[in-house]
């Protein structure tokens, strides 16, 4: 089973950027849609970014113009460019499929944006 390894967390201040990377053990190319998900304290997981085997991406509206999402089937590859950073958007980041069943979660990588 395809195993996800998230890294390119870290902490920023308020407006910079951070670029996130998930790798994948295994190919992706026939998973359709890939998404990036956030996990904030206390707070439910929720889908941030998702991208199509087409490269057709759709965003929440809490990140829509400051995030954009990625992917390279040849490489196995999904990114997440963070521009514009909030202390909002301070969360455990993890990258997974969108539809069909998840496949394991990785330890995701934290982002902290200071104030």
């Amino acid at each position: 089973q395809v195993q996800l390894v998230e890294s390119g967390g870290g902490l920023v201040q308020a407006g910079g950027s951070l670029r996130l990377s998930c790798a994948a053990s295994g190919s992706i190319s026939s998973i359709n849609i890939l998404g990036w998900y956030r996990q904030a304290p206390g707070k439910q997981r929720e889908m941030v970014a998702s991208i199509t085997s087409r490269g057709i991406t759709n965003y929440a509206d809490s990140v829509k113009g400051r995030f954009t999402i990625s992917r390279d089937n040849a490489k196995n590859t999904v990114a997440l460019q963070m521009n514009s950073l909030k202390p909002e958007d301070t969360a455990v980041y993890y990258c997974n499929r969108v539809i069909g069943v998840y496949l394991p979660w990785g330890q995701g990588t934290q982002v902290t944006v200071s104030s």
